[in-house]
């Protein structure tokens, strides 16, 4: 007689799952009753976007609505599109979102594509592609850089994204370990993960606090490979952890966050900087990237992997070849501890200190809610159509703060807080 046949195990802790869709409505949204919710996510996240719906109509959203997207249909246009589509993008989709956005609607991302999707695809297509998509996405992402709304970024363990990772291990074990990981940095794998995060939210305030309390001119970068000043916006501003965007509800954009973050001044930013971790974009893995400042401008590019991804990047605009953000991050974050490389920015960055390619954020500044975006132009806020995030923090860094009368003062010792 035949055994009935055993359901396969899910690798993916429904608890654990669970509280994440509830991290992220009550802490990263903190919805508000009647407003509605905009979610994008990868189809394989629909467990989790099942979820997060859910609690979201719980919490008393007005209506939600998710735009799906999926790797293989990604990598058909790729194969099959004629050549002119690359330079096209969904500009009708994004002009509704932006719609939506100045309507009251709030943001919800889902991580979890595979980061090196589109590593074996022509970069000048990509580039293209991606360009035309910043364009179309401008009116969409404004709302969201100068927090108008309340957003937020969670990820899901999308399996193609754990064997990428865990390449050696079966897929259903990479996928558990990949959540696992997501859970422990997302706060979500202890009994009260809402308390962990009011906690977490204050320690970063109190970072900030200080800084600000400092008003530094600038921030002194160097170890191996590195001796970076950058300037610091006039009338910057640091944040981290929770922030109020301008329709006053408070929310954490970014589900894990391990950093405190301000503006750089666009003009003001000389010397050289290499990375410490790989950065994955749009499916390229750039590596040992390595330039050099001038008047705020990168006039220096090279990489080991990469390198012609990079220079297509920076050649998006203007601004591309500027800063428009520096954070900190202590090498001691439970994300740099885990010895894990995410190929995910949104993780990555949490283990190291960073700076950010292209767009600035305009609550970086002291009330920036009421700046013009001229008067952001005029005290150092850079503008483009990226906001790229790449790590040079590490436990060979030190940091100080440098104060308008030039004076040093220590902030980060080895990769650790002074």
């Amino acid at each position: 007689m035949n055994a009935p046949l055993q359901s396969a195990r899910n690798p993916v802790d429904p608890v654990k799952l669970e509280k994440l869709a509830e991290v992220a409505v009550k802490v990263g949204l903190q919805l508000q009753r009647g407003q509605d919710l905009v979610v994008t996510a990868p189809i394989a996240a629909l467990p989790l976007v099942r979820l997060i719906t859910k609690h979201a109509y719980v919490a008393g959203a007005g209506l939600v609505t998710t735009f799906y997207s999926d790797e293989e249909t990604t990598l058909a246009r790729y194969a099959h599109a004629p050549d002119e589509s690359f330079d096209r993008a969904s500009d009708w989709l994004y002009e509704g979102m932006a719609k939506a956005y100045a309507g009251g609607a709030a943001r919800l991302a889902i991580a979890g594509d595979n980061p090196m999707m589109l590593s074996a695809q022509d970069p000048a297509k990509v580039a293209r592609a991606n360009k035309a998509n910043s364009i179309a996405y401008k009116p969409a992402l404004e709302k969201i850089s100068n927090f108008d709304i309340n957003w937020n970024i969670v990820s899901y363990p999308n399996p193609s994204w754990a064997k990428q990772m865990f390449p050696d291990d079966p897929e259903t074990v990479a996928v558990e370990k990949l959540a696992n990981a997501i859970f422990a940095a997302s706060r979500v794998d202890i009994d009260d993960p809402i308390a962990a995060w009011k906690e977490h939210n204050a320690n970063l305030s109190r970072r900030s606090a200080w800084l600000n309390g400092e008003r530094f001119a600038a921030l002194h970068f160097s170890g191996p490979g590195t001796d970076l000043t950058v300037g610091l916006a006039d009338g910057h501003e640091w944040h981290g952890g929770a922030s109020t965007a301008k329709n006053g509800i408070t929310c954490n954009p970014n589900i894990p966050t391990e950093e405190v973050f301000t503006t750089p001044h666009a003009l003001r930013v000389e010397g050289h900087v290499s990375s410490t971790k790989p950065l994955s974009h749009q499916g390229t893995l750039i590596d040992d990237i390595q330039v050099r400042f001038e008047g705020g401008r990168i006039v220096e590019a090279k990489a080991s992997r990469g390198e012609e991804v990079l220079k297509k990047v920076l050649d998006t605009d203007e601004g591309a070849r500027r800063l428009g953000e520096v954070a900190l991050v202590p090498h001691s974050s439970p994300i740099s501890a885990s010895g894990i490389l995410f190929y995910n920015t949104l993780f990555d960055e949490n283990a190291s200190c960073h700076i950010a390619l292209g767009q600035c954020y305009s609550k970086c500044f002291l009330d920036g809610a009421n700046l013009s975006q001229e008067q952001i132009r005029a005290q150092g806020g850079n503008s483009s159509l990226i906001h790229i995030d790449w790590m040079i923090g590490s436990d060979k860094v030190d940091i100080n703060g440098v104060r308008a009368d030039g004076s040093r003062v220590p902030v980060m010792r080895k990769g650790e807080w002074a």
